[in-house]
């Protein structure tokens, strides 16, 4: 006979702190090794789109054919966040973990295998009809545009909108995988998505005439969605969870995650049209030169910013989102306000080092990175200026991301949605104001001045329902990040400056000057760390 195992504690009882304190320091442990791994996972697949990025701009540069592509795949991107992954990933995994907290298998298993049939049905639809209406979409997205640049982008469009399909199931799939703590295929999966795309690139851009060469772009794209699919699909069989033939979209619970959905998707799809407008407000600068190349320019420097933002602030973010939900389906308030402070200090002391880098070391950074083949000195000085200003925003927005989902655990989407209608206004309102004065540089700052508010208004609504959020700890903590922080840029700088003068610009002495300086930084941030604990 199998003995039954007994609970750590009896229904009945009340836990005594010490095993309270034992559980969550187990939990803890448990979460910092997935974070670890999936911040480690994170930085493999953002070195791996830093390369592809590399080999993309020494292709295409930052001229009309790239920016052509980048507002192409920034659309289907905007329509991904309202109907796909993130916005159902919001919505699904507080109601499943829900289910599962209590004991509800059969019905958590039915949600999720009516809303995989669901997101395939409906996204199909939504692609079909955005394929259709491509020259019409395009056209406002890009009014700046005309001619052959505008049939390109247009074109181009219609052969990225599919991934909308692809990245909708690989969201149910992840939220299902991350509701059971697996977060390791779902951490790798960009990794190969990005060397599918340069394997397609390399591959088959010499196939195609002199200035089609973007099209194999494209197709890399479609290419490493498939895969970024099949990988966290394939890891499905280590969980409980098995797809069942089930289309019941009268079920309460998927009411309740479609109810969910709605200001989920209104929240990120506000927070993801902020780069649609520096694309729209990069088309209209008065210089033509500029304007030809800003939406590129601009989305070239958000890649490098994305390193340290997907490394650090994604994977807190998303290994945490799951505990922060279990937390608020216990009504448990002290266990999900120190676990969503605990993140939040996390992220600052890793943002505003890296952050304070940006700032110093940006035109270094870009020159590194990109200039080669076609991207040129010019190139180089144009990115450089977006990702100066985009350094400004780094911890802010990895606060924002934590706080949205702090948000979306409890499951009161619509003051987030309501904050980020906000964020939009004020992004476009500063971007109007300052795109012809300062041009890149003004409408990548007006992104970083709506993040600072949006951040600061999640945290004084937060404050009701969990009270409290230990800010005065995070303000001391972040004071003294600062400090270090700063201690960090000078010596980085200095560095370089010194470095950079006797070695030239060569590759391999760029790769020496700038990653010296980058060590020296580092070691000059780490050793204050202790005295100023």
């Amino acid at each position: 006979m199998t003995k039954r195992r007994e609970p750590a504690w009896m229904p009945s009882e009340d836990p005594g702190e010490e095993e309270v304190a034992a559980a969550r320091s187990g939990r803890a442990g448990r979460l910092a090794r997935s974070t670890a791994f999936f911040s480690i996972a994170t930085a493999a697949s953002r070195i791996a789109g830093l390369v592809r990025e590399i080999v993309a701009a020494s292709y295409f540069g930052v001229k009309g054919p790239m920016s052509a592509f980048t507002i192409a795949f920034q659309v289907p991107n905007l329509i991904r966040s309202l109907f796909a992954d993130a916005a159902i990933q919001a919505a699904f995994v507080p109601v499943f973990t829900e289910a599962l907290e209590k004991g509800d298998k059969r019905e958590a298993f039915r949600l999720a295998s009516t809303m995989i049939f669901m997101v395939a049905l409906i996204l199909g639809a939504l692609t079909a009809f955005f394929i259709l209406l491509a020259p019409v979409v395009m056209d406002v997205f890009a009014p700046g545009y005309e001619g052959e640049l505008l049939d390109l982008t247009i074109a181009l469009s219609q052969l990225l909108f599919p991934i909308l399909v692809l990245l909708g199931m690989t969201g149910m799939v992840v939220g299902v995988l991350n509701s059971y703590d697996r977060f390791g295929a779902f951490a790798i999966s960009p990794l190969f998505w990005n060397v599918a795309i340069i394997a397609v690139l390399v591959g088959l851009a010499p196939v195609f005439p002199e200035g089609d060469e973007i099209y194999a772009y494209a197709i890399g794209i479609l290419v490493g969605t498939v895969i970024q699919l099949a990988i966290p699909a394939f890891d499905l069989r280590n969980t409980p969870f098995r797809l069942r033939p089930v289309l019941d979209w009268r079920s309460p619970t998927v009411r309740r995650v479609l109810l969910l959905m709605l200001p989920v998707t209104i929240s990120l799809g506000l927070i993801n049209f902020n780069f649609q407008i520096n694309s729209f407000f990069g088309t209209l600068i008065e210089d033509p030169t500029v304007a030809e190349r800003a939406p590129a320019a601009i989305d070239k420097a958000f890649r490098i910013y994305m390193l340290p933002q997907g490394i650090f602030s994604v994977a807190i973010a998303t290994v945490l989102f799951p505990t922060l939900a279990r937390y608020a389906a216990r009504a448990d308030t002290d266990g999900l306000r120190a676990t969503m402070a605990n993140g939040m200090r996390q992220i600052l002391f890793l943002l505003i080092p890296a952050a304070a880098a940006i700032l110093v070391l940006a035109e270094p950074m870009t020159r590194l990175v990109y200039e080669r083949g076609v991207f040129d000195e010019a190139s180089t000085d144009i990115v450089s200026e977006a990702l100066f200003w985009f350094a400004f925003s780094l911890p802010f927005n990895g606060l924002f991301l934590l706080l949205t989902r702090t948000f979306f655990s409890l499951q009161r989407p619509w003051l987030p949605t309501l904050i980020s209608l906000a964020n939009l206004v004020i992004t476009a309102g500063v971007a109007l104001l300052l795109y012809e004065p300062f041009g890149v540089g003004g409408i990548v700052a007006a992104t970083g001045i709506a993040t600072v508010f949006s951040v600061v208004a999640e945290a004084i609504v937060l404050r009701g329902p969990l009270g409290r959020l230990e800010l005065g700890s995070l303000f001391w903590s972040g004071s003294r990040i600062v400090l270090a922080a700063a201690a960090l840029a000078g010596v980085s700088f200095l560095v370089w400056d010194v470095l950079d003068a006797e070695l030239g610009r060569g590759l391999g002495a760029q790769i020496v000057s700038l990653g010296v300086a980058l060590a020296a930084g580092a070691t000059a941030y780490a050793v204050p760390i202790p005295a100023l604990r």
